[in-house]
């Protein structure tokens, strides 16, 4: 086995092994369980840039392995793959972080970061399948080690949400399944194609094409969050906040918005499905559930659940700008599921600090917190700033690209979905800001768990996490042109995506 074979595995290994070690071992080895999650997770970082710096000179990276007649398990580390991969590996150091720290004195850690590595291992067999069999496979793997996250707490609230969780995605999974089997008797199997495996095989019927391109999204909307199958990620918010950070950022929604990328562009291929029509109808659902996930936003006084809708709202900017015919749209939706990542998480880092520190879970109970915890309001402002989309933040990049891409498309009503979701998320997170930072504290706070001590005003673990990602919002969009930047990666995409289409 080569160098640009194994690489790949090892990626997915660098989670998988300490995950399984980790199952095993008692509650009270604290030392050795963050060592492994920090081993791993540093492992991982460091094995994603060595895929980085072959993929941009040029290398190939990945390997398949049948496992019966015409099925095959397949992994490429491609440009598209890596852009998931990186966000997924840096974020998850982060969040692993963040994990330690939040959870120091609860039960069942070793559990819970067993199926945490777990969920990234899944993620990251996503991101570098090679066939929607090996895609499927591990998209499943991703709903089985989240729903015990998701249910972690054990309390009525949490089953009832990990319930909803499991009845969604499992329909969403046997959705796909549907597509994929359907798809195999047609076309074989369903390899990743640049330019698209379906564009180059004449003969088939048009509406069948059309039913299953609606089976395949149907499987991958449901974790993607598109409206109306959107309703597990509200009730998911029971979960721990490194696990709603998981969630939103870092493995399940992306997992379903990667997924909507890969059918349109690698099965379909981008020109033919304009062809079939199935790109308007994709933008219009993108639309409906951009504007809708904003408006529900705004009458949530739950935090996380305010958080949740503005995640159904911002992950189908990522499917607008696939369903955008042309280079900008597909820049524009690639860059921000970089940058709705990095937003987002910073978002639930804080949300989870008022809630560990302060006892805040509500809207209305966030007057003066600015005051107390002037470091994670200042990262939740910055991360708030970007989703609305204010000048340099990441959020300004994305709907630039995205603005520019429906213009050149010919698409401009998609322009005022953008101009009004932004409007929006200012009227949902404008209110917030206020709060915090001018309206006076109250006497005592709901419950005030973590004393502040001068500048440390929560736990150290639970405080530079966000810190860190409220910086990187604003470093990504002022280092936009820089040759290292998601924009530049989605720009090495597009380019090598759209140049199939050349005559």
């Amino acid at each position: 086995m080569t160098s640009n074979q194994w690489l790949p595995l090892a990626v997915i290994a660098s989670s998988l092994l300490p995950g399984l070690i980790i199952f095993a071992l008692p509650e009270k080895r604290v030392a050795l369980r963050t060592a492994l999650n920090l081993a791993g997770a540093l492992t991982k970082v460091g094995l994603v840039g060595l895929l980085i710096a072959g993929v941009a000179a040029g290398e190939e990276y990945g390997l398949r392995h049948a496992i019966a007649p015409g099925i095959e398990i397949v992994f490429k580390a491609d440009a598209l793959a890596l852009l998931f991969v990186t966000l997924s590996a840096v974020l998850w150091l982060f969040t692993t972080l963040y994990a330690i720290g939040y959870l120091e004195h609860a039960p069942h850690r070793s559990r819970f970061f067993g199926f945490f590595s777990l969920c990234v291992t899944a993620t990251m067999g996503i991101a570098m399948a090679g066939n929607l069999f090996t895609f499927f496979v591990f998209y499943e793997l991703l709903t089985l080690a989240t729903f015990p996250l998701v249910v972690h707490r054990g309390t009525p609230q949490a089953m009832r949400g990990g319930s909803i969780y499991l009845a969604y995605t499992l329909a969403g999974g046997a959705a796909l399944l549907a597509g994929i089997v359907w798809l195999d008797h047609l076309a074989g199997p369903g390899e990743f194609t640049q330019g698209g495996l379906l564009a180059g095989i004449d003969g088939l019927d048009p509406l069948t094409l059309q039913i299953i391109f609606a089976l395949l999204i149907a499987g991958v909307g449901v974790k993607a969050a598109i409206v109306p199958l959107h309703g597990w990620l509200p009730q998911a918010m029971v979960a721990p906040a490194p696990v709603s950070a998981l969630l939103h950022a870092v493995a399940v929604v992306k997992a379903g918005a990667f997924g909507i990328v890969r059918i349109v562009y690698e099965i379909y291929g981008v020109e033919f499905a304009q062809s079939l029509g199935l790109l308007l109808p994709l933008a219009i659902v993108a639309a409906v559930t951009i504007l809708w996930g904003s408006t529900r936003a705004l009458f949530q006084n739950d935090l996380k659940k305010r958080l949740a809708f503005s995640t159904v709202s911002q992950v189908s900017y990522i499917v607008l700008g696939v369903a955008l015919f042309g280079p900008l749209g597909t820049i524009g939706g690639l860059v921000h599921l970089v940058h709705q990542g990095i937003m987002k998480i910073t978002l639930f880092f804080c949300a989870g600090n008022y809630a560990e520190t302060l006892g805040i879970h509500k809207v209305s109970e966030m007057d003066g917190v600015g005051r107390r915890m002037p470091l994670t309001t200042l990262a939740f402002s910055i991360g708030a700033l970007g989703m609305m989309g204010a000048p340099l933040t990441a959020g300004a990049v994305s709907k630039a690209w995205l603005s520019d891409g429906a213009s050149a498309a010919g698409m401009d009503w998609a322009i005022w979905v953008l101009w009004g979701s932004s409007l929006l998320n200012a009227a949902y997170f404008l209110p917030i800001l206020y709060r915090a930072w001018l309206k006076a504290p109250p006497a005592r706070w709901p419950h005030e768990e973590i004393a502040a001590r001068g500048w440390r005003e929560t736990a150290w673990l639970l405080l530079l996490p966000p810190l860190f990602t409220a910086a990187a919002t604003v470093g990504v969009a002022l280092l936009a042109e820089a040759d290292f930047s998601p924009q530049a990666w989605a720009q090495l995409i597009a380019q090598r995506e759209y140049s199939m289409l050349a005559p």
